[in-house]
C-alpha cells in the first residue's frame, strides 16, 4: 500500500522534488498536488521572456498534463487548502474536502510585498508574480503609461518586458542607485544608462507617497517632492516574504519563514517544507539554485535516504534587458580593504575587485562578466592571491 503524500503548492521548488522523487522512488508513494494557481509547474523565472514577446507560456511550461498523468500525480490545480490538522494529519481544500496525509509537503512560496500607500486597492495596481500579472502587463498596448515601483531585478525586468512592447515605462526607487544589493554605485548608474537609452524613464532616490486615481482606477503616483507620474498601471516589485500563513496556523514553528533542519523537516515530523517559504539556519531564500538543492534533498529524505542541505556561498549572475552582471561575495568599502578596478565605458564595461588581507572579498562585474566563475571560485576558496 502507497503512503499517502500531499503537495501545497506547485512552484519551482515542489516540480523538482517531485521530479526527483518519481524518478528515484516511483512507486513509494500516492501523491496529491494541489496549486492554488490554476495551472502547474512552469518556470517562474522565464516570465519575463514572455512578458517581452520572446517566448510563450506554453514554452515555459515544466510539466504538462500528460508528464503528470504518467506518473500518476492527482492535481488539483486552482484550488487552495484552508487549513492542516497536524493531529488528525488531514488538510481541508477550499470546497471542504478533507485528505488525508501519511506524509506532507508544504511549497506556499512568497507573497509579494506591498507598500501600504494609500491607493493601494484600486484597480490597475499590481504585483510581478505570476502569469496572471504578466498577462495584465502584456495587455498594456504602445501609448499607455507604467510606473514600475522597485528597481530591483523584477521590477526592471517588468519595466524592460513593457518598454520592448512599446509602452511608456518610468521605474521609481527608492535607493540611489538600481539593484543595490547586486550592483555597486558605479555598476548601477551603467546599468541605468542602458534602461534610459531603450527608453525608460527611471526615477533613483524617489520616494512614493500616494497612488491616486479616478473612479476606483489608477491615475498616477504621487511622491513625496509632489511629483505627479501618470500611469494606466502601477506595478510594484519590492519585494517577496515567505507564506508562512498556513504553516503557523497549524501551529508548525515559523520564524521569517517556516524553520526547517538540514533534511528539510518542519517541528512537525511528517510535514517537510520547500522553497521561499522557508527558514534554515536564519536564512531565507529567492534564487533558484539553493531551491533546487533544497528540493533533491527532500526527495532524498523521503524515501530514507541520508541527505543534508548545506547552504552555498552565492553568486549572482544575470542578464537584465540584454546587460551582462555578476556580483558575489560582500563588495562593501570597509577598513583595510582595497578595490582594483576596471573601466571601459566606449564598451559599458565595469569590473571592480575587493580585496582585503590578500583575499579577494567580493566582485562586481558589469558588461562583460566571461571569467566571472573564475573569480567566484577565488572567492569561495579564500586564495591568497598575492
Amino acid at each position: 500500500m502507497r503512503e499517502k503524500l500531499i503537495i501545497i503548492g506547485a512552484g519551482m521548488a515542489t516540480g523538482r522534488a517531485l521530479e526527483t522523487l518519481v524518478e528515484t522512488a516511483p512507486d513509494a508513494y500516492d501523491i496529491t498536488l494541489f496549486n492554488a494557481e490554476p495551472r502547474g509547474n512552469y518556470n517562474r523565472i522565464m516570465l519575463s521572456p514572455v512578458l517581452s514577446g520572446d517566448k510563450t507560456y506554453e514554452e515555459i511550461v515544466t510539466h504538462d498534463d500528460d508528464w503528470y498523468a504518467g506518473h500518476g500525480v492527482t492535481c488539483r490545480f486552482g484550488e487552495r487548502i484552508t487549513a492542516i490538522d497536524r493531529a488528525a494529519k488531514t488538510v481541508t481544500a477550499e470546497n471542504g474536502d478533507v485528505l488525508a496525509y501519511e506524509m506532507l509537503i508544504i511549497g506556499t512560496g512568497s507573497t509579494p510585498f506591498m507598500i501600504p500607500l494609500t491607493g493601494q486597492d484600486l484597480e490597475g495596481v499590481i504585483a510581478y508574480r505570476d502569469l496572471e500579472d504578466t498577462m495584465r502587463m502584456m495587455d498594456l498596448g504602445p501609448a499607455h503609461k507604467c510606473v514600475v515601483i522597485g528597481g530591483g531585478l523584477l521590477g526592471l525586468e517588468a519595466a524592460a518586458g513593457m518598454a520592448a512592447r512599446g509602452v511608456d515605462v518610468t521605474v521609481v526607487h527608492i535607493m540611489g542607485h538600481l539593484m543595490e544589493r547586486q550592483l555597486d554605485e558605479a555598476a548601477g548608474y551603467l546599468l541605468r544608462k542602458a534602461l534610459v537609452d531603450k527608453g525608460i524613464t527611471v526615477k533613483c532616490s524617489a520616494n512614493s507617497k500616494e497612488i491616486l486615481g479616478k473612479d476606483g482606477q489608477v491615475r498616477a503616483l504621487l511622491l513625496d517632492d509632489g511629483t505627479e507620474l501618470p500611469c494606466d498601471l502601477l506595478v510594484m516589485a519590492v519585494g517577496i516574504r515567505p507564506n508562512v500563513a498556513l504553516a503557523q496556523a497549524a501551529g508548525v514553528a515559523v520564524g521569517r519563514g517556516i524553520h526547517v533542519d538540514d533534511q528539510m523537516v518542519t517541528s512537525d515530523a511528517d510535514i517537510l517544507a520547500v522553497g521561499e517559504c522557508v527558514e534554515h539556519d536564519g536564512a531565507l531564500f529567492g534564487l533558484v539554485a539553493p531551491l533546487y538543492d533544497q528540493a533533491k534533498v527532500l526527495a532524498q529524505t523521503l524515501i530514507g535516504q541520508q541527505a543534508t542541505f548545506v547552504q552555498k556561498e552565492l553568486s549572482t549572475k544575470l542578464k537584465v534587458t540584454g546587460c551582462d552582471l555578476f556580483s558575489a561575495g560582500d563588495f562593501a568599502d570597509g577598513e583595510g580593504r582595497e578595490d582594483i578596478v576596471f573601466r571601459d565605458p566606449a564598451r559599458g564595461v565595469y569590473r571592480r575587485l575587493v580585496i582585503e588581507d590578500n583575499v579577494i572579498k567580493g566582485a562586481v562585474m558589469y558588461g562583460d562578466t566571461a571569467d566571472s566563475n573564475w573569480f567566484f571560485g577565488l572567492i569561495q576558496s579564500g586564495e591568497d592571491i598575492s
